[in-house]
C-alpha cells in the first residue's frame, strides 16, 4: 500500500462514511473530524456525528456536524458545516 493512501482519503468516501448514523452494533457512528466554519474557525472534533439540519443540506452542501463524549452523548451545538470546509476525517487528509 502506497504511504499515501494511509493519510488522505477522498471527500467522496468521507461524505459517504459520514452519512452513516448508526454502525453495524446498533450504536451511534462516531468519527473525528476538522473542518472551518462560516466564520472562518478552525474546530477539531475528536468526537463527532452526523445530525440533520434544516432545509435541503444536498442542495446547499451542508452537514450538521455534532460534537460528543467518546460513546456518543451529545454535548455542545450543532455545526452546520460546508463540505468544502472539511479538512480532515478520521486523521485523514480530504482530497478530491
Amino acid at each position: 500500500i502506497h504511504m499515501a493512501d494511509k493519510v488522505t482519503i477522498a471527500r467522496h468516501d468521507a461524505l459517504t462514511d459520514l452519512e452513516l448514523h448508526e454502525t453495524s452494533s446498533g450504536s451511534r457512528h462516531v468519527y473525528s473530524i476538522d473542518f472551518i466554519t462560516k466564520k472562518g474557525e478552525y474546530i477539531h472534533l475528536p468526537h463527532a456525528f452526523t445530525c440533520g439540519l434544516k432545509g435541503d443540506m444536498k442542495a446547499n452542501r451542508l452537514r450538521g456536524i455534532r460534537p460528543c463524549t467518546g460513546d456518543g452523548q451529545p454535548i455542545g451545538h450543532v455545526y452546520p458545516v460546508q463540505i468544502d470546509n472539511i479538512l480532515r476525517y478520521q486523521g485523514k487528509t480530504i482530497t478530491l
